[in-house]
C-alpha cells in the first residue's frame, strides 16, 4: 500500500513538472509568433519595393532592346530607302508594309531633325508608290473591250491584290490621326487624289457599261411600241440606279479614305458622269417625243410613270453625295418635270386632234373607220397601263383644262376631284368629242346614205371596243356612267339614222296611202320597191356595214329583216287579194323569202 502511494506521489510530481514545461513552451512559442509577425511586418515593404524594382528593370531592358532595334533600323535606312523607292511588287506587300511601319516608328522615336525629314520624305514616297499600285489595279478592273452587254462590277480576281493595299492605305498617317507626323498632309493629299481617281474611273466605267443599252433604247424607239420603249427606259434607269448603288457599296469597301465625308465627296464625283449619261438619254428621248407627240404620247407617259415610280430610289441614292458636289440639284427630278410638261401638253393636243378629225375630207362614199376613231380606241386602251402617271399629270393640269380653245386656260391649277375620277372626266371628253367629230363628218363630208353607214360603223367600233367588249377590262372600269350613256345614245341614234337612210324608202314604197286606190299605184309601188331594194343591195356592196363584227352584223341583219319582210308580206298579200294585176309575177319579182335572203346577204 505504501509503495502504491509513493508511486502516485511520484506520478503527480512528474505531472506537475510536465505542466510547468508546457507552460514555458507555450510562452516561448507565443514569443516566437510575436517576433515573426513583427519580422513579416518589417520585411513586407522591402518585398513590395523589390517587385517594383524588378518591373522597372524589365521595362528598362525592353526599352534598351527597342532602342537597339531602332538603332539597327536607323542603320538599315539606306536599304529600306532602296526597297521603298522600287515600289511594292506582287507578293511583297507585307514586306513593303513592314518597311513603311519601321520608318514611321523611326519618326516617332528619333529626335534628329534631319533624319526625321528624310524619313518623312521616304514615307511620302512609299505612300505614293502604294497609291500608284492602287490606281493601277483599279484601272485594270475598270476597263475592257467594248460590248453591248457589259457589267460594271469589280472583277473578283483583283480583290485579293487590292484589298490588302486598301487596308494598309487606311493606316497611313494623316492629320486627323497623326497631327504631328511631318508627312501626314502630303499623304492625305495623295490619298484624296487616289480616291478621286478611283471615283472618276468607276464612274466612267459605269457609263461605258450603261451607254450601250441607252443608245439601243433610243435607236429602237422609232420602231418599237411606245409603251414597250417606256418600259425599257424604266428598266434601264433601274439598272443605272442598281449600278450606282453597287458602286457606292464598292466605294465603301475600296476607298483609301474611309471617313463618311470623304466617301460622300468621292460618290459625288462618281455619280457625275452617270447623271450626265442619264440626262443625255432623257434629252434624246424627249426630243424624239416632241417631234411627233401624237405618235409618242404614251412613250412620254410610260417614261414618266417609270421615273415617278423610281424617284424615291433616286432621292435616297443622291442623298449620299456630298453637298459641295451636288448643291441643290436633283437631275432625275428635273428630268421628271420635263417629262411631266410633255405629258401635260399631250392631253389637250390629243383632244384637239380628235376635234380636228371632224374637218377631215375624203371620199363621199367612204364608210371605213376614221383614223381618229381607231386612234381614240388605241389611246384609251393604253391608259390603264400607265394609269398612275395619267392621273398624276391630269391632276397637275387641272380638271377640264385639257379643253384648249374652249374658254379654258391651261395652268390655272388643279381642282379637287370631288365628283369622280379625273381620268373618267378626261375619257368622257375624248369620247364625246369623237362622237361629235364623227357626226360632223357623216353630215358634211358624206352622202346621206353613206354617211349613215359611216357613222354606224364608227360609233359601233367605239362602243364595242370601249364599252361592250373591251380588250382590257380595266378600260371598261374607267368608263363612267355618263360616258356609257353617251356612247349608247350615239349608237342608237346612228342605227336609227342608218335604218332611216337605207330602209325607210323601202318601207315607204310599200306603205298604203288613201290616194293610192287604183291598180296602177300598186304596180308602181312594187316596181319602186324592187328598184330601191336593188339600190340598197348595190350600195351595200360598196358600203360594208360592221365589217369586223360578224355577230353584230348578223344581229343588225335580223333587225332589218324584221322591219322589211313582214311589211312586204302583208303588202303583197293585200295586193294579191285585190287582184291588182292579171300577171302579178311581172311586178312581184321576188317572194318574201327571196327578199329575206337578199336582205340577209347584205350582212354576211
Amino acid at each position: 500500500m505504501d509503495d502504491e502511494t509513493a508511486e502516485i506521489e511520484l506520478l503527480q510530481q512528474n505531472l506537475n513538472k510536465t505542466r510547468q514545461i508546457s507552460k514555458r513552451m507555450t510562452t516561448i512559442l507565443d514569443s516566437f509568433e510575436t517576433r515573426i509577425a513583427k519580422l513579416e511586418k518589417s520585411i513586407l515593404p522591402l518585398y513590395t519595393a523589390s517587385q517594383i524594382l524588378n518591373r522597372r528593370r524589365q521595362n528598362i531592358d525592353r526599352t534598351l532592346e527597342k532602342i537597339e532595334d531602332l538603332t539597327t533600323s536607323q542603320q538599315d535606312l539606306a536599304a529600306d530607302e532602296k526597297f521603298i523607292m522600287k515600289g511594292p511588287q506582287n507578293g511583297q506587300i507585307g514586306a513593303y508594309k513592314d518597311a513603311l511601319e519601321r520608318l514611321n516608328t523611326n519618326i516617332a522615336f528619333n529626335a534628329v531633325d534631319l533624319d526625321v525629314k528624310a524619313t518623312a520624305r521616304l514615307v511620302e514616297t512609299g505612300a505614293k508608290k502604294l497609291t500608284q499600285m492602287y490606281t493601277k489595279v483599279v484601272a485594270e478592273g475598270s476597263s475592257g473591250a467594248g460590248s453591248d452587254y457589259m457589267v460594271s462590277s469589280f472583277p473578283s480576281s483583283l480583290l485579293p491584290t487590292l484589298t490588302p493595299v486598301v487596308a494598309f492605305l487606311r493606316t497611313l498617317p494623316v492629320p486627323a490621326t497623326h497631327p504631328s507626323h511631318p508627312a501626314a498632309p502630303v499623304i492625305l493629299k495623295t490619298l484624296q487624289e487616289a480616291q478621286k481617281g478611283y471615283a472618276d474611273m468607276r464612274g466612267n466605267w459605269s457609263v461605258k457599261c450603261l451607254e450601250g443599252p441607252g443608245k439601243r433604247l433610243i435607236t429602237r424607239a422609232d420602231s418599237n411600241d411606245p409603251l414597250e420603249t417606256g418600259r425599257e427606259f424604266k428598266e434601264w434607269v433601274e439598272l443605272m440606279i442598281g449600278t450606282a448603288d453597287d458602286e457606292y457599296k464598292l466605294l465603301i469597301e475600296l476607298s483609301p479614305l474611309s471617313s463618311q465625308a470623304a466617301i460622300a465627296a468621292a460618290f459625288g464625283t462618281l455619280m457625275t458622269p452617270i447623271l450626265k449619261l442619264f440626262g443625255t438619254v432623257l434629252t434624246q428621248l424627249t426630243t424624239l417625243i416632241k417631234k411627233t407627240l401624237q405618235k409618242y404620247n404614251f412613250l412620254a407617259l410610260s417614261a414618266y410613270d417609270g421615273l415617278l415610280t423610281l424617284q424615291p430610289l433616286w432621292d435616297e441614292l443622291l442623298s449620299r453625295r456630298a453637298p459641295e458636289t451636288s448643291g441643290d440639284k436633283n437631275e432625275p427630278r428635273e428630268g421628271l418635270q420635263s417629262l411631266r410638261a410633255i405629258c401635260l401638253r399631250s392631253f389637250p393636243e390629243f383632244l384637239a386632234d380628235v376635234k380636228l378629225g371632224g374637218l377631215a375630207k375624203g371620199s363621199d362614199t367612204s364608210t371605213k373607220l376614221a383614223d381618229f376613231a381607231t386612234q381614240t380606241v388605241s389611246y384609251l386602251e393604253r391608259i390603264p397601263t400607265v394609269q398612275s402617271a395619267v392621273e398624276s399629270a391630269l391632276l397637275a393640269l387641272g380638271d377640264g383644262n385639257w379643253k384648249m380653245g374652249e374658254g379654258v386656260q391651261v395652268g390655272k391649277g388643279a381642282k379637287d376631284d370631288e365628283d369622280g375620277n379625273i381620268i373618267e372626266h378626261f375619257i368622257h371628253d375624248i369620247i364625246t368629242t369623237a362622237i361629235s367629230s364623227l357626226t360632223t363628218i357623216s353630215r358634211t363630208a358624206r352622202r346621206p346614205v353613206f354617211g349613215s353607214v359611216f357613222l354606224l360603223n364608227n360609233i359601233h367600233y367605239l362602243r364595242e371596243n370601249l364599252l361592250v367588249n373591251p380588250r382590257d377590262a380595266a378600260v371598261g372600269d374607267l368608263i363612267s356612267k355618263p360616258t356609257s350613256d353617251a356612247l349608247n345614245s350615239a349608237y342608237r341614234t346612228a342605227k336609227a339614222g342608218y335604218f332611216d337612210a337605207n330602209f325607210s324608202p323601202l318601207m315607204q314604197a310599200i306603205t298604203d296611202s288613201p290616194q293610192d286606190k287604183n291598180k296602177a299605184a300598186a304596180k308602181e309601188k312594187f316596181t319602186r320597191f324592187f328598184d330601191l331594194l336593188d339600190e340598197v343591195v348595190e350600195r351595200h356592196r360598196m358600203a360594208k356595214v360592221l365589217e369586223d363584227d360578224d355577230e353584230g352584223r348578223a344581229l343588225l341583219g335580223d333587225e332589218v329583216v324584221m322591219l322589211i319582210v313582214p311589211s312586204f308580206q302583208r303588202f303583197t298579200q293585200k295586193q294579191k287579194d285585190k287582184e291588182f294585176s292579171k300577171n302579178p309575177q311581172k311586178y312581184i319579182k321576188r317572194t318574201a323569202d327571196d327578199v329575206e335572203g337578199q336582205l340577209k346577204s347584205l350582212f354576211r
